[in-house]
């Protein structure tokens, strides 16, 4: 005899229960290993001062130590208009350097399938983005036409009105194509559009942070589920001398025209342009696919500086925290770091913050040394695609 409620019956729910919490904890089990799985860079694609317009020309740039900051091109604005060395002069502007892109005309209309007159009224960062997405996914071995329906996301870092405060200035200046060639969200867009790309499509503008956060928000998407490939990055490109005027009222950009981070003759920082994008995939899905895997993100922190010495100045204690919190995500400890691509970017308030802080999470008594980079020394700060050079700059380094 069993009494009620025990024997066969109550086993088999035992069974049950013990096969439902084991299933459970392999579906536990497998959100953990995807939240923090690493992320493959898999492609790239850039067009950056000195003439680089790939992974290759941008190697040979930065092992030659190419300068490529020089005067403000003729063709940007008349820049002896608003020149003035005597710094703080309203309207005027106490530097003629910067870091330009030799060619931001040029735009193959027919080959990406927009009419001439569209074309016209599209903000260069736009036309940048579509041309150095295509040439990542061919980096990648992916034929972009190939992509139409994927689970493909777009993250482009875009923080320029450039384009509206030089080209729009009196309502006749206003097109039909207006409206879609100047608005930040079509950065992203264009490209989910000409490619038929079904996965998030995000313009972020963080300033200067915009392209690495775009990585960031691209490699959790991979996490999530959310998209299957990504291409992440940034473009930023100089049309207008408003912002520069500003700076010059500010007193940030440097009087000596050169970008000099962490040096003791660094005095501001040096405009610059240009795109970089990277093609990300899960790491085993790299693998999988047998994709030439250049670099892999094995984790990401953000966060942002809180009450400062003022609204554009940096926190060493919220640096410190960051950095610690990438560590942790990367399940990697500050001793195993051999080289930091920085932000330095040559300003006598922001370097000293970021240096100190560096020195108190990654600096050691002994061992091997940690060393710092900065892009920035060769071709100036390109604002919303900085961090994306510094990035593929690191990716060529491990390369």
């Amino acid at each position: 005899m069993t009494a009620p409620g025990t024997g066969t019956g109550a086993a088999e729910a035992l069974k049950r229960a013990y096969l439902t919490m084991e299933r459970l904890q392999r579906q536990v089990d497998a959100y953990e290993r995807a939240r923090s799985e690493p992320i493959a860079i898999v492609g790239t694609g850039c067009r950056f001062p000195g003439g680089v317009t790939d992974a290759e020309s941008y190697w040979r740039m930065l092992a030659d130590g190419v300068d490529a900051v020089g005067d403000i091109p003729g063709t940007r604005w008349d820049h002896e208009a608003f020149y003035d060395e005597e710094a703080g002069r309203p309207g005027k502007i106490y530097t003629r350097a910067g870091a330009f892109l030799d060619d931001i005309e040029s735009f193959d209309h027919d080959f990406f399938g927009i009419s001439k007159r569209e074309a016209l009224a599209m903000d260069p960062h736009q036309r940048l983005s579509l041309q150095v997405c295509w040439e990542a996914l061919e980096n990648a071995g992916r034929a972009p036409s190939g992509l139409a329906g994927s689970r493909t996301g777009v993250f482009m870092g875009a923080a320029s009105w450039d384009y509206i405060t030089a080209q729009i200035r009196h309502p006749d200046d206003v097109s039909a194509y207006s409206s879609s060639g100047a608005a930040p969200s079509f950065v992203p867009a264009r490209i989910a559009y000409l490619l038929d790309l079904r996965g998030p499509n995000l313009t972020i503008d963080t300033a200067c942070s915009s392209s690495l956060l775009a990585v960031h928000q691209a490699s959790q998407s991979l996490r999530l589920g959310e998209c299957d490939m990504a291409l992440a990055g940034g473009v930023n490109v100089v049309l207008s001398p408003m912002l520069m005027i500003s700076q010059s009222q500010f007193g940030s950009v440097s009087r000596k025209g050169r970008a000099m981070a962490f040096s003791d003759s660094a005095d501001g920082y040096v405009r610059g342009e240009g795109c970089g994008v990277v093609v990300l995939k899960r790491l085993s899905d790299a693998q999988r696919d047998g994709d030439r895997v250049l670099a892999v993100v094995r984790g990401g922190a953000v966060n942002q500086d809180g009450r400062s010495a003022g609204i554009t100045a940096p926190n060493g204690a919220a640096q410190r925290e960051v950095f610690r919190s990438a560590l942790a995500a990367a399940g990697t400890a500050p001793e195993r770091i051999g080289y930091i691509e920085t932000h330095g970017t040559g300003t006598r308030l922001g370097d000293p913050i970021e240096a100190e802080a560096l020195a108190d999470v990654y600096g050691r008594p002994s061992g091997p040394e940690v060393y710092l980079g900065a892009a920035k020394t060769n071709f100036g700060h390109l604002e919303a695609a900085a961090g994306i050079a510094g990035l593929i700059k690191a990716a060529l380094c491990l390369d």
